[in-house]
Formats: structure tokens, sequence, C-alpha cells
């Protein structure tokens, strides 16, 4: 699960030259989320990704638009399915 929230400022500006609808179109068609969620957060914009991540690797490619374009400060947490915390409790036994 990735959560960016937006430098006001700078996604103002964003937002002024008509690249804010574009970036985020483009992190959904990037990171093909099972949900998508955009709201305000902490007095700022703010947007949630739930999504796979099949590779680390793919951090850079995911998290440099948001800090470059849109000065985000950004939390990528690993989150489980229920049939995955099912299948990893299952492995304890």
């Amino acid at each position: 699960m990735l959560r960016a929230q937006m430098d006001t400022q700078v996604s103002n500006e964003t937002l002024r030259k008509g690249r804010l609808p574009e970036i985020l179109k483009a992190m959904v068609e990037q990171l093909q989320p099972e949900a998508a969620y955009f709201g305000p957060s902490e007095g700022g914009r703010a947007c949630t990704f739930v999504f796979d991540m099949q590779d680390s690797s793919t951090l850079p490619v995911i998290a440099e638009p948001l800090f470059q374009e849109l000065g985000a400060k950004i939390e990528i947490q690993p989150v489980m399915t229920r049939d995955d915390l099912e299948k990893g409790l299952a492995a304890l036994q």
C-alpha cells in the first residue's frame, strides 16, 4: 500500500499547469491498484493506492514522480489480503 501526501504549494502549481490529473492517471495506469483513494490528509492533498508490488526494485520508478513532480512525502507499507493472511498463518503450523 502506498500513501502519498503532496506538498500543497508544489501540487497547487502542478494543478495550475494541468499536470496533476495526468500524474495521478499515470500512477493508476502504472500500478493497476486494487483500490485508489484521493482526499485530504493532514491539511493537504493525499492519495492511497493498494497494489501488488512484485519486485521492490520498482520502488524508484513508483516513488520518483511523486517526489519530483508533487513534492510528496510517501509511505509504502506491506499489506495482505484475507487470503494472504490465511496462507501465512497456515504456514506457521
